[in-house]
Parts: C-alpha cells; sequence; structure tokens
C-alpha cells in the first residue's frame, strides 16, 4: 500500500511554489484564490519574500499548506493515496488531500489556526527543544519530574524527542537531559510551545472554527497526530484535529501502525524531505520518495 505524507512548520522557504504557479494553470487559479482567502498576496512572500518573512505563523503555515496541496492537486490521476498523514500542521494538508476538507475550508482554518497560534505564543513567551540520544520514558520522566509547563511535543523518531513549554520549564529540562545522557538538548527557534498546554487558548479560539467547517468522509484511512490510528469518521477527524493542538504529535508511532496496516511506501508532498529522513529511522526498509517541484 502506498502512503502520502505531507510536511509541516519549518520546511518552508524563499521561491516555495513558484514552479507551479508558473507552469500550472489550475495552481494559478487557486493560488490567486488563496490571496484573496487571506487578505494579502502569500504568492508574493513564497516566491520573492525573505527568510523572516516566511518565519511568521501567519504565512509559514498557508504557505507550506498550499504548497503541499496544490502538488498534490497537479498529480491528477496519479495521486492516488491509499493512506495519508501529516506532521502538525500537514495534518490539514492530508485532510484535503484525501477529500475529507474543501481547498478553500481546509486554506481558512489553517490561516485562522496560525493568527491563534501566535497570539498564544505573544501572550506567553515559550519555547520548545529537541532532545537526542534519549529513550522517550526518561524524557518523558524528566519532563514530570519539573515544576513548570513542560511536556513532550513531537514524537518524531526512535531517538528523537521534541519537549515544549515555558522558557524556564524548557531551561531545566535541557539541564536534566543533558545530564541524563541526551546526546543532544537543542532549543529550537520557534515562536511559542506549540502542541503544549500552553496552546490551550489556540486551541479552544480553532475548536469554534472547526466544529463549524464541513467535514466529509475522506478517500482514504487519515492517520491523525493524537492517536496515529486510522480514521475515516468526520466526526472523529474534527475531535482530534481540536486535541492536536495541546496534544503531542505522534508521528513514531504513526509510522509504525501505517506500516503494520500494509504500507510498503511513503511519498512526502511539500517542502523539504524530513518526513523522509524520519520514516526512514523508524523502519529503514521501507521505500521513501518526495515530491517537492512541478511533475507536469
Amino acid at each position: 500500500m502506498k502512503a502520502y505524507v505531507f510536511p509541516g512548520q519549518g520546511a518552508q522557504f524563499v521561491g516555495m511554489g513558484k514552479d507551479l504557479y508558473d507552469n500550472s494553470l489550475m495552481a494559478r487559479e487557486l493560488f490567486e484564490k488563496a490571496n484573496e482567502i487571506l487578505g494579502f498576496r502569500i504568492t508574493d512572500l513564497m516566491f520573492a519574500g525573505t527568510d523572516e518573512d516566511l518565519r511568521q505563523t501567519k504565512v509559514t503555515q498557508p504557505a507550506i499548506f498550499l504548497h503541499s496541496v496544490l502538488l498534490a492537486k497537479t498529480l491528477g490521476d496519479s495521486f492516488q493515496p491509499e493512506m495519508v498523514a501529516g506532521h502538525s500542521l500537514g495534518e490539514f494538508s492530508a485532510l484535503v488531500a484525501s477529500g475529507a476538507l474543501s481547498f478553500e475550508d481546509g486554506l481558512l482554518l489553517v490561516s485562522k489556526r496560525a493568527l491563534a497560534m501566535q497570539k498564544a505564543c505573544e501572550a506567553e513567551p515559550s519555547t520548545m527543544a529537541a532532545i537526542v540520544g534519549l529513550e522517550d520514558e526518561i524524557v518523558e520522566n524528566i519532563c514530570n519530574e519539573i515544576d513548570e509547563v513542560v511536556v513532550p511535543a513531537n514524537y518524531n523518531c526512535p531517538g528523537q524527542l521534541v519537549i515544549s513549554g515555558s522558557l524556564t520549564g524548557i531551561d531545566l529540562a535541557c539541564e536534566k537531559l543533558t545530564a541524563a545522557g541526551a546526546k543532544r538538548a537543542l532549543k529550537l527557534s520557534v515562536g511559542g510551545a506549540f502542541h503544549s498546554p500552553l496552546m490551550e487558548p489556540a486551541r479552544a479560539e480553532l475548536a469554534e472554527a472547526i466544529n463549524s467547517t464541513k467535514f466529509n468522509a475522506p478517500d482514504c484511512s487519515v492517520y491523525q497526530n493524537v492517536n496515529a490510528e486510522a480514521v475515516t469518521d468526520p466526526e472523529v477527524i474534527k475531535k482530534n484535529l481540536i486535541a492536536q493542538l495541546t496534544a503531542p504529535v505522534r508521528w513514531t508511532q504513526t509510522v509504525k501502525n501505517m506500516i503494520a496496516d500494509g504500507c510498503t511506501s511513503f511519498t512526502e508532498v511539500g517542502p523539504g524531505s524530513v518526513l523522509q529522513g524520519l520514516v526512514k529511522k523508524v523502519d529503514r526498509s521501507m521505500t521513501t520518495a518526495g515530491i517537492n517541484t512541478y511533475q507536469g
């Protein structure tokens, strides 16, 4: 079985999507529709902005979503997923690609998500850190011992777990995890503590938007971040999508479950190649590929 996976925040680059705009009339029309929906010309920032422009959450998230979704759309009949998943923001791309959400509704939700997350970050300064070389259980236990907000946020692959929390909590955790034998405890250049309880204001705001949006049964199973399980029920998809903002991304478990359910190859659709690398770290025998430029 063939799986398509969609990247999250951090994969952006200046010039992303320009080849789609230049070579596909359908993509160009959808990019222009996106400019109207968002109320600013995101295409200008994607194609010729600066790294700093693209790092703004309100730009980053819709930019990656657009690049991923329009790449999938331009594949036409050759895009026949038997299962899909996305990392954090990429879950929205996966839902649109699988038919669970319309392009317009997906973009609106991504935009609202980005703005709500930005607000939550500004309300309480916070951050994330990548922990390399420790078992998940050790990281979890040390986070639990700290009397500050600090939690596992991204289970990326065996031996790589990202934690999220208050500035003090992350500093304390990095110190303790290094002492416990972590090969690296590296603070990330991010705007806030994504996938942690500090995103609760954003979760509450996004819940209203998700609950008022029409979701369809997807064309194939969607493996969601919150439970790493195959889901096709629109109501369950909505509930998991709301929970996603304050819950960890269980990517390691997602990849393992997709393989257990018969997946034989993973194709990453969108900017970068991070997910291909993570899949290989979960199971070296897996076939991986990437689609990040116009295929016509």
